[in-house]
């Protein structure tokens, strides 16, 4: 008995397999720290996006754009010119001023002059009043009167061909200034530059064209 007994020695105490205490605490260990890497990844992703979101509203809603300061709808209610000795001319027209406003905030302008010039020279002006021009649209200025005359031309020979040949170009000039409004806190000075150039068929006493930029 005694030998067989020797056949079969006790396991030594190291060679054991691990328990199972040990086995589930190593496995929430790895779960722990996956864990972490998800939660790692989630905040880098976060932040990411939140860079993309930020840049993009940089770039479109609180980009301040320029306003336009446009002349449109040019009626002409008198036209009256001489080619006798001193050449002349005399006029009176309404018209319709557009504000367009293309940010998302208003924009609020200021009494603007606007001058109506021929070769340099000053023949009518009109005030545009102060007004907002809201987010995203165009604010009319309708049936503005304008009064034309030559009798502050220094030099009418040019004048005198002109009517002759039956084109009057007259040009209408602005500047407007203002301030672009942006999520109630942030004020932007802007200003809405006009140059028109307005061509008259003198016979038919009419607008032949207009050109603004």
């Amino acid at each position: 008995m005694a030998d067989r007994n020797q056949e079969y020695p006790f396991a030594r105490a190291n060679d054991y397999p691990r328990s199972d205490q040990e086995s589930g605490y190593l496995t929430e260990e790895e779960l722990k720290r996956k864990k972490r890497i998800k939660l790692a990844i989630y905040i880098v992703a976060f932040i990411i996006f939140q860079v993309i979101v930020i840049t993009a509203f940089s770039l479109t809603v609180m980009k301040v754009k320029t306003p336009k300061l446009r002349l449109a709808n040019i009626q002409f209610q008198t036209l009256d010119t001489s080619t006798a000795n001193s050449p002349s001319f005399d006029a009176s027209f309404t018209t319709q001023f557009r504000v367009k406003n293309t940010n998302f905030g208003p924009y609020k302008f200021d009494a603007t002059t606007v001058n109506f010039t021929y070769g340099g020279a000053t023949v009518g002006q009109v005030i545009i009043p102060k007004g907002k021009a809201g987010l995203k649209s165009t604010k009319k200025i309708n049936d503005v009167i304008v009064k034309l005359s030559s009798n502050q031309l220094p030099n009418t020979a040019e004048l005198g061909s002109d009517l002759t040949a039956g084109t009057l170009t007259l040009s209408g000039t602005a500047k407007m200034t203002g301030k672009v409004e942006l999520m109630l806190i942030m004020k932007k000075k802007k200003s809405a530059n006009m140059n028109c150039t307005i061509t008259i068929d003198v016979a038919a006493k009419s607008l032949r064209s207009l050109q603004c930029n």
